[in-house]
């Protein structure tokens, strides 16, 4: 198994680093940003500091209304439509972003679904895996002309601790066969965020495009966890899949939404991270590998960071998808 290079670069934030103070010396002025599900949540405040940053920010929303209403008042901020869960709306979005002529300096694919019970899509993929991996891999190539017109892009991949619980299952990653597990299932779609940041990156570096996959942390106050028992996000369920790690390995538990938002922008922006890419970021630093067995809530599972399992899910995301990936 060959892992990525993970290791900590003592950036100087932590835990408890808001998106603002990380992004507060810097001028994006005329740089364009995309971030998905950035009409709620760590994603709306991830699109408003970059706009306020002085980026121009579009922002796809499945829910147009819902969206006006939230970035009302922002300036920097167009939007567009999308549904992950579509592959005609991701290809509608994709051309007329490539039809307008301008770069993307960043991506952030920042939506997702956690645990809802079991639904899939037109194509009758499983629905997290559907939407957190294969809609952003098929929106992720179909802006690769983009990406690459500017010459020096960042793609910011939201991935998260669940990580931790299990990677892919490459022989049947839809539960077309197995029982259906939420959390089995939420823990493979995040495995493959940063699979796929791996394997993007090693493709695209030689573009100037790098790829980074982030934990933004927990945050109760988002709607993410809108199908677990009480509506909102909290530890107590993850803890409850992984007791010994509960139990011997405390850490700090929640963050809000501006800390949350801290290490997608931290990754999409930082000179720090200049020449680098294709590793998992938390607390606005790179993590630690660590091992299969650990009991450490934070640090990446080696089936995470594995460059034969990411080059082994870009071909299923291929053919799954149907969309080549024309780098």
């Amino acid at each position: 198994m060959k892992h990525t290079i993970q290791s900590p670069i003592n950036s100087g934030y932590g835990f408890s680093t808001t998106a603002k103070e990380v992004i507060e010396n810097l001028n994006l002025q005329g740089k364009i940003a995309i971030v998905t599900g950035g009409y709620s949540g760590i994603g709306l405040e991830t699109a408003k500091v970059l706009a306020e940053a002085g980026a121009t920010v579009i922002v796809p929303a499945r829910n147009i209304e819902k969206a006006q209403k939230a970035i009302d008042g922002i300036k920097n901020i167009e939007l567009g439509t999308l549904d992950l869960m579509d592959s005609d709306s991701i290809n509608s979005f994709a051309e007329k972003f490539i039809a307008s002529g301008r770069p993307i300096n960043i991506l952030v694919n920042s939506a997702g679904i956690m645990t809802p019970p079991l639904m899939r899509d037109n194509r009758g993929y499983e629905s997290q895996f559907a939407t957190n991996h294969l809609g952003h891999f098929q929106l992720t190539a179909r802006l690769w002309p983009a990406l690459k017109k500017a010459g020096s892009a960042r793609v910011i991949a939201v991935s998260s601790r669940a990580q931790r619980l299990g990677g892919v299952n490459f022989e049947d990653p839809n539960f077309q066969k197995t029982e259906y597990d939420k959390w089995k299932a939420y823990a493979q779609s995040k495995s493959a965020n940063i699979l796929f940041a791996v394997e993007l990156d090693r493709l695209g570096k030689e573009y100037g495009v790098r790829a980074f996959a982030v934990h933004p942390g927990l945050i109760p106050t988002t709607d993410l966890g809108r199908f677990s028992l009480d509506g909102k996000v909290t530890t107590q369920e993850l803890k409850n899949k992984d007791k010994k790690t509960a139990d011997k390995q405390p850490v700090n538990e929640f963050k809000n939404i501006e800390q949350g938002a801290a290490t997608p922008v931290w990754c999409a922006t930082s000179p720090l991270l200049n020449e680098m890419g294709g590793v998992y970021c938390e607390d606005c630093d790179i993590s630690e590998a660590v091992t299969a067995d650990s009991l450490k809530e934070n640090g990446v599972r080696p089936w995470a960071i594995d460059t034969d399992l990411a080059r082994r899910l870009w071909q299923l995301s291929e053919e799954l998808t149907g969309i080549k990936f024309n780098i």
